[in-house]
């Protein structure tokens, strides 16, 4: 085997570290804000951004890890953004709409629906967001950035340390036999919530065990979905089910499936036909008969947040920064807006001829979209605790609190935006 080769590669004033769909979605914002001035240059020197991913980035075939057969939900606010980045037209085909979100809490009287067509903006909404599979939407994502002038990607590149100096970041990097050094002035740290870089930086996270798993498959049913979205409240755990486009003829739905981590391998090994007698007894008959379950995965459920978000020239992103319950599909969407948040922001900076990592920049984007994470992390955590305590005084209230979201229009609105991924203000990127 032939010695490493070692070189120097030329300074950068972004590097985004993790090709997965936040990275992606991060440098696609970017290259947005670039190309609207290809000239636009930070102390008489063109921008220059590049994404680095562990894994091969290919148009043909999405091949990392987070992008297999699972399903994501995409808010409407996301939808908005997509949108602005030119990226929707690739991927509307590909996606089911959500009209409806139907949520009910097992064994008690009292449900709740949230429409579309009740919802109050300026402008008629045709859905709460859509559902998408991930292999599609990265492929999405893929094939603009590998069309993209202003982003530059290297993969597959293994990031082995990360170093600062006074102004700016040094990457210890590796692909196959050659072994790199890259400076920026920025990294934007986007590879997952099982980052080793976030560890070595001595980046230390807090965690909250739920004690639960979450089953992920997709099922096939007797009647017909209507675009309509499930959450069904059990003790054990939520229970979502999200509308899916036809295949073969079959109604489908993506299963979320929240499970006691001390039972959940008693359900996932049952053969397909007990499982979906299972699934049948814990969700009833609004879907008709369960017809067929596909491939089956689990996921140890958590909330985990990082202690330090930014740092001088560094700056954590998506799960590596905040991994959520996924109740409600909230934690890729509020990934994507920090994303977009953090885009503007860059641009910014890039518009004053600054440093895009200097910390009071960092500091000012993480202000920017700390309500945002906070109101969305609660939202995640103590909403499937509330429909799961089993105490009088809780189950009195939420069988008020599901009446009273078809009785209060404000109350309903609320939840409705949380759904939706709406703010109050949304960033422009045309």
């Amino acid at each position: 085997m032939a010695d490493p080769q070692h070189t120097q590669h030329d300074q950068y004033d972004v590097v985004i570290i993790g090709g997965g769909m936040v990275g992606l979605s991060l440098a696609c914002a970017l290259q947005n804000f670039l190309h609207k001035n290809s000239a636009k240059k930070i102390a008489n020197k063109t921008a220059r951004v590049l994404l680095l991913e562990s894994k091969p980035v290919k148009i043909d075939k999405v091949l990392q890890p987070g992008f297999d057969a699972r399903s994501t939900v995409l808010s409407y606010g996301t939808v908005q953004y997509l949108e602005s980045l030119g990226l929707w037209d690739e991927l509307k085909t590909k996606a089911e709409a959500i009209k409806t979100i139907h949520i009910s809490d097992q064994s008690h009287f009292g449900s709740a629906q949230i429409k579309a067509q009740e919802t109050i903006f300026e402008e008629a909404v045709d859905a709460l967001g859509v559902v998408v599979e991930n292999q599609d939407l990265g492929l999405a994502l893929n094939k603009t950035l590998l069309g993209a002038r202003q982003i530059e990607v290297k993969s597959p590149v293994q990031v082995n340390l990360i170093s600062h100096q006074a102004h700016s970041a040094l990457l210890e990097c590796q692909s196959g036999d050659e072994i790199f050094t890259i400076k920026t002035s920025l990294v934007v740290l986007a590879d997952g919530g099982r980052s080793g870089l976030s560890e070595k930086l001595g980046i230390h996270r807090k965690q909250k065990n739920y004690d639960q798993v979450a089953i992920i498959a997709n099922v096939a049913f007797s009647k017909a979905h209507n675009n309509v979205a499930y959450e069904r409240f059990t003790p054990n755990g939520p229970l979502a089910l999200l509308p899916l486009l036809n295949h073969d003829q079959n109604y489908r739905a993506a299963l979320v499936w929240t499970q006691n981590a001390h039972e959940y391998k008693e359900i996932i090994k049952l053969s397909d036909e007990d499982f979906l007698v299972k699934l049948q007894e814990e969700f009833g008959q609004r879907l008709g008969t369960f017809l067929k379950v596909g491939e089956r995965a689990a996921f140890p459920l958590s909330l985990q947040e990082a202690e330090e978000q930014i740092r001088h020239n560094l700056v954590l992103l998506g799960n590596v920064a905040h991994t959520l319950h996924p109740v409600a599909g909230q934690g890729f969407n509020l990934a994507f807006r920090d994303a977009m948040r953090l885009a503007e922001n860059i641009s910014r900076s890039m518009d004053m001829g600054e440093n895009p990592g200097s910390y009071s920049r960092l500091q000012e984007y993480l202000d920017s979209t700390k309500f945002d994470q906070a109101k969305t992390i609660g939202f995640s955590h103590y909403l499937p605790q509330f429909f799961s305590s089993n105490q009088q005084a809780l189950v009195w209230l939420r069988k008020f609190g599901l009446l009273s979201v078809d009785l209060l229009p404000p109350l309903k609105q609320t939840l409705s935006n949380q759904a939706m991924g709406v703010s109050d203000r949304m960033i422009k990127l045309v």
